[in-house]
């Protein structure tokens, strides 16, 4: 009995584990254990995140200094979201037509 137990606590912490973390609804801390974001990163985070919560993948990057598109994919591996949303399922950009 106490080996099931001890199995179905190490799969909760598993799964709780590769919960995504939502750039709009994240606490400092929850930032920081994202691979690739650190103090400074979750500090400018937060104070952009004050002027209003971030509509998508797009907006998150043009108001937060440094992450850019190869930075948005990494960290959207790494596990952030915004609004719900992986950095692969923010809207395209409109390609212009020659």
């Amino acid at each position: 009995m106490f080996k099931k137990i001890l199995a179905v606590s190490a799969m909760l912490f598993a799964a709780a584990s590769w919960a995504a973390v939502d750039a709009n609804r994240a606490s400092d801390a929850e930032l920081d254990s994202i691979k690739g974001i650190g103090p400074a990163l979750s500090k400018r985070i937060i104070e952009e995140r004050k002027q209003g919560e971030f509509k998508d993948w797009p907006d998150f990057m043009s108001r937060v200094k440094g992450v850019k598109e190869k930075a948005a994919s990494r960290l959207s591996g790494e596990g952030l979201t915004v609004n719900g949303q992986t950095f692969g399922n923010a809207p395209a950009k409109a390609s212009a037509k020659p």
